[in-house]
């Protein structure tokens, strides 16, 4: 790695580990880990909750008219609103769409409400609002509703997006954690940790040999080439914030199995690993956007891992790892030198304000 052009302002960074007990939100609330969680479980279900519990994952599948549609919402407040490999724009689409397409759905149409702090340049909007239309157009999704806000300066970021969307779930497809069973092979579908040190290089001006971009895309057409061979798949999970890590401990409690993973079949590429050393951060739990983890019978992993790496996103899948008895509900990571840790659930984000 070469040296930064300017030292990153250590001071402004947040702690990731606030106190679970405190009587106000902090920035691991919405980290992806155990915070986010807890907020929601103990504070937000309770309020919402109708006659029955509705599963928290990151789309939901009703039935409507005869058809079985998944449905998603997201709302994305990346800082820096414009980054190597994308924008905010792009998450705002592509975000939304993998949600759906974690539920096996051909994501159709999105909605997309703007939240604009007073005094942001009408260029800025200007050039989220093109990036937002050129990923819908790429993802294969209309944009057919939404709305727009001002805040006061002072009062935002200069701009957020939500995103919601709809897509129809084909008939005989239903990936849900309750469906991992062991036996299960995990596959990824290519290097993990490039978005989140993208985020951070650009945030923090670090500079490293290679430059690194964000994996930013979207999955329903990988998805599509998993189901065409075998639309029995298990479970599907976009890690993205709380990374790897953070998935793997939500199938794993959510379907109560325990989940080894081989830690150095896990694809890291170079720059993301140098980084992560340099900065004591782990890439199991750094962020991701382009791409998924994928729970798959073992009869057809061999079938499923040859269509992945067919398609342009998932040319670096690779197996990780498998579902076990063992261990229930808990992630372990087998390490290059025969021994074994503990996986946990984070508690925050390592990288907050990465989506």
């Amino acid at each position: 790695m070469s040296d930064t052009t300017a030292a990153p302002d250590m001071l402004s960074w947040t702690c990731p580990a606030p106190l679970r007990d405190g009587p106000r939100v902090v920035m691991g609330h919405g980290g992806g880990g155990a915070l986010s969680a807890e907020l929601i479980e103990q504070v937000v279900v309770p309020a919402l909750a109708g006659p029955a519990p509705v599963p928290l994952t990151d789309s939901a599948v009703v039935e409507l008219g005869g058809a079985r549609l998944a449905f998603s919402t997201d709302t994305f407040v990346v800082r820096p609103l414009f980054f190597p490999g994308g924008s905010i724009g792009d998450l705002a689409v592509n975000g939304t769409v993998n949600d759906l397409a974690m539920s096996g759905a051909r994501a159709a149409y999105l909605s997309c409400g703007l939240i604009l702090e007073e005094g942001v340049p009408i260029d800025t909007v200007a050039k989220v609002s093109e990036a937002l239309g050129a990923a819908a157009r790429a993802a294969g999704v209309r944009v057919v509703t939404g709305d727009t806000k001002v805040v006061e300066a002072g009062h935002g970021d200069g701009v957020y997006v939500n995103t919601s969307g709809i897509g129809l779930v084909p008939d005989g497809v239903d990936p849900h954690p309750r469906r991992v069973v062991p036996g299960d092979v995990v596959l990824v579908s290519g290097a993990i940790g490039v978005h989140g040190v993208a985020i951070l290089s650009e945030r923090e001006n670090l500079r490293f040999e290679t430059d690194v971009e964000s994996d930013c895309a979207a999955l329903g057409g990988l998805v599509e080439a998993m189901l065409a061979v075998c639309p029995d798949l298990h479970a599907l999970r976009d890690p993205t914030r709380g990374g790897l890590a953070a998935s793997l401990n939500e199938i794993a409690a959510a379907s109560g199995c325990g989940i080894a993973v081989q830690e150095r079949a896990v694809p890291v590429p170079a720059p993301v690993a140098g980084a992560c050393a340099m900065l004591g951060l782990d890439p199991m739990y750094v962020a991701n956007e382009g791409k998924l983890v994928a729970f798959v019978p073992r009869d057809r992993a061999d079938a499923v891992l040859a269509a992945m790496r067919a398609h342009p996103l998932g040319a670096e899948a690779a197996v990780v790892g498998e579902v076990v008895a063992d261990h229930p509900g808990m992630v372990v990571a087998r390490t290059g030198l025969g021994g074994t840790r503990v996986v946990d659930m984070p508690l925050g984000e390592q990288l907050p304000r990465i989506c």
